[in-house]
């Protein structure tokens, strides 16, 4: 079966799903929407090795009604709140939606009535939304879960992600205060604009999935001080600076903690990986040596997620609730 795609949202993440979608025998990409390079051709900015005939318009209701498609591929914001209009306009045309924004990965917790609302548009309008990724969307929280579906009981689960920062993109080094002083970067996180978004997401995931009604759940975020002088291609960080970002998430449950998320990522992060532990019966220790690399991975899993989000019943999902996702195949 073929599906016809529109991708709303060009940047970075964006350009990566519509490189990646053009590679694919049954998609079929018909429309692209930013605010940015409005006019310019979708393939150009994209740099697709195939090219694609299509401008880049700023109009969504216009491109929407013109090509109709089966489904749109969102990436333009983490907030739900900041994204909610732009979803809203695409459900009530009755098309399904993949979006990256982290906040809609798991918004029950933090956002149940916005996650109320967008579930009883999509039913109304008979379409299926998912927010997805790498993370959240996957390393800390949908492959957690699917590994405990091996065990017979369960006491903590421990999902850890470490990133070398220098071989991300320039956005995601500024997003995690690399090169910022001390007193520079914990007034970025005061402002809420230097933060991994998801954590909260993951660990609410991770624990409806296996049924732990949590109490409460803590996160801290305190700088990666570098020792020494470290670069990548866009930012020089000199000893006793920010290299990036570590950032710890807890659930809670009668004062015991049953989930631990550790999220690090800075400039010549040592030992990059991505694993996961398991204390239950039986323990479990999985690692990914040198981790997966993010973009790869987002815009894998919302490319890849397309054919189970388009078969799913309407309405509002997240990857706990979908069937397993697999790699779909290329031209």
């Amino acid at each position: 079966m073929g599906y016809k795609v529109v991708q709303y949202g060009c940047g970075p993440i964006g350009c990566s799903i519509v490189r990646l979608a053009s590679t694919k025998s049954n998609l079929e990409i018909v429309g692209a929407i930013d605010l940015v390079n409005v006019g310019r051709n979708l393939g150009e900015v994209a740099e697709t090795d195939k090219p694609l005939d299509i401008p880049i318009s700023s109009e969504p209701d216009d491109i929407l009604n013109r090509t109709r498609p089966d489904l749109v591929l969102h990436a333009t914001s983490s907030s739900l709140k900041a994204i909610y209009d732009q979803l809203e306009g695409i459900i009530k045309k009755g098309i399904n939606v993949i979006s990256t924004s982290e906040e809609l990965s798991y918004p029950y917790r933090e956002q149940p009535d916005l996650t109320s609302a967008i579930d009883k548009l999509a039913r109304k309008h008979g379409v299926t939304v998912l927010g997805t990724g790498v993370n959240p969307g996957f390393l800390m929280d949908a492959w957690p879960l699917f590994m405990t579906g091996v065990c017979q009981e369960l006491r903590h689960i421990k999902a850890v992600r470490i990133q070398d920062a220098s071989l991300r993109r320039i956005p995601f080094q500024k997003k995690i205060g690399a090169g910022t002083t001390p007193e520079e970067f914990d007034n970025l996180v005061d402002s809420g604009s230097l933060r991994h978004v998801g954590i909260a997401e993951s660990i609410g995931m991770i624990a409806a999935g296996v049924g732990w009604n949590l109490d409460e759940i803590k996160e801290t975020i305190e700088p990666v001080i570098a020792k020494a002088e470290v670069r990548s291609n866009y930012v020089t960080v000199k000893p006793g600076n920010a290299a990036g970002v570590k950032q710890l998430g807890h659930g809670f449950k009668n004062g015991n903690e049953l989930i631990t998320l550790e999220f690090q990522a800075y400039l010549g992060a040592e030992n990059p990986r991505d694993a996961v532990y398991i204390k239950g019966t039986p323990d479990m220790e999985v690692v990914i040596k040198g981790g997966v690399h993010g973009d790869i991975a987002t815009s894998a899993m919302a490319v890849n997620a397309i054919p189970r989000v388009v078969e799913s019943p309407p309405g509002f999902i997240t990857m706990k609730d979908l069937p397993i996702v697999s790699v779909m195949n290329s031209k």
